[in-house]
């Protein structure tokens, strides 16, 4: 196998000042044939919609000669999160912020067994130790039922997210001895390789599908539009975030219905970038049919726009039992 890269996205969870937007949100670029990271001017905001500063080594005189590099490099193995670890997290719900901030701080609260359905449904668990405590854990599970990552997501009362990192991170942190499979997980190019939700797949074979950025928009989907009865019902899986929509991601989805709701963006560049990778999905594989609903992209004020509003945004402002009853 063949590589023509010499210059990566830095694939560790630690970020960096950001020229642009001055939050630690930047990821660095690093050298792969040296092992170092590259000046602090190169890298990629997270801020995805509201920054969007990127600036790669290809694009400096100094570098281009040394884009290709030619190197012989082994098949990458996959290595996955043991299932030990996922069972781990499926505890400590009354510490849970946002399961808590669905059950009593919202406008309209959830019934306890509706929000017990959804945490099993979604395999959602908790932080209960360290400072992540409290966090709610989204574990991206593939249709084979191997746990590809779980990400830790820590909210307000308002359920607005006030920190991010993912289980395997945490642990590495907090153990005086990191465990083997931290190791060998660590190896892996990418760590959110299949979709959240996607272990539903198997389940729920014939059902269309509801694709979002975040697991926070696809458990409120599941809320209001409902859990999954017939296989007409939607089911809700997220990506990740705006940029990890791709082909090799959605390619379990490559013979079903799928309706793509972007978030909203200042100048309409999410709603445009998944609308061209809907069209090529469904140019590239056979019997597709992915769409994008405009509705957000229709109806939106510019304050929404511009702060990078979601259709959940909008669903929790909503009585849930009115869109259940019209079902």
């Amino acid at each position: 196998m063949m590589t023509d890269f010499r210059f990566v996205l830095d694939k560790s969870s630690k970020k960096y000042f950001c020229p642009a937007c001055h939050k630690n949100s930047l990821v660095r670029y690093l050298d792969i044939e040296t092992g170092n990271l590259m000046p602090e001017q190169y890298g990629r905001c997270d801020h995805e919609q509201s920054c969007r500063y990127q600036l790669t080594p290809y694009k400096d005189d100094k570098y281009k000669a040394e884009s290709f590099i030619q190197k012989e490099i082994k098949p990458l193995k996959t290595y996955y999160i043991p299932i030990e670890v996922l069972k781990g997290t499926l505890k400590g719900y009354g510490q849970n912020t946002f399961i808590t901030n669905l059950l009593k701080n919202i406008k309209y609260p959830f019934p306890v067994k509706m929000i017990e359905k959804v945490i099993g449904l979604y395999n959602l668990g908790t932080v209960t130790t360290g400072y992540m405590k409290g966090a709610i854990t989204f574990p991206y599970i593939d249709r084979f039922g191997k746990v590809r990552a779980i990400q830790v997501k820590q909210f307000d009362q308002y359920n607005h997210t006030t920190g991010t990192d993912f289980i395997h991170s945490i642990i590495e942190k907090e153990s005086a001895t990191v465990p083997q499979w931290i190791t060998d997980y660590n190896k892996n190019d990418l760590k959110v390789s299949c979709l959240f939700g996607e272990h539903l797949l198997k389940q729920y074979p014939n059902n269309p599908i509801a694709l979002v950025e975040a697991p926070k928009t696809a458990i409120y989907g599941t809320l209001y539009f409902g859990l999954p009865k017939t296989d007409k019902d939607l089911i809700w899986l997220a990506v990740y975030n705006l940029s990890s929509l791709n082909a090799e991601k959605v390619k379990s989805l490559k013979d079903k219905r799928v309706i793509l709701f972007p978030d909203l963006s200042a100048d309409g560049h999410a709603f445009k970038l998944w609308s061209d990778k809907a069209t090529e999905f469904n140019k590239r594989f056979l019997n597709a049919n992915f769409i994008v609903s405009d509705l957000l992209e229709k109806n939106a004020s510019k304050e929404a726009r511009v702060k990078g509003y979601d259709l959940g945004d909008y669903l929790i402002e909503q009585d849930y039992r009115e869109f259940l009853t019209t079902k």
